[in-house]
């Protein structure tokens, strides 16, 4: 079973991203900023790690970087109500992100991308 790490501060999103990802088998904790992100990156060892940029304490561009240097092969993706903002794109794309997302998104284009992700490392 895969392990999914959602590092999000609004619990509508996490519910929801909950209940999508349970629903499909994978296994998910949960932070609600960057610090508490941060400790469950090496407590929980996720798989893949889903993460909002504007978080309290660390950024998801920090997460990203972090995630990326404890297991570089780790898929991260990245939501953000920034919406095109080119600056955090470019950052969180230097820094390893797999995908970034805006917010609002379909849950289901997340999923969609963890399955194209874990299909591409078995490869």
């Amino acid at each position: 079973m895969k392990k999914i790490l959602i590092i999000e501060d609004d619990k509508m999103i996490k519910t929801i991203l909950q209940f999508m990802l349970n629903r499909e088998g994978y296994q998910t904790d949960f932070a609600i900023d960057g610090k508490e992100g941060m400790e469950k990156l090496n407590s929980f060892n996720p798989d893949a790690v889903i993460t909002d940029v504007m978080l309290p304490y660390l950024s998801g561009i920090e997460i990203v970087s972090l995630s990326k240097k404890l297991n570089p092969n780790r898929p991260v993706f990245v939501v953000s109500s920034l919406g095109n903002e080119s600056v955090t794109i470019e950052k969180a794309i230097e820094q390893g992100a797999n995908e970034i997302l805006s917010k609002p998104f379909n849950p289901e284009d997340i999923l969609e991308k963890l399955r194209l992700a874990f299909l591409a490392e078995a490869v």
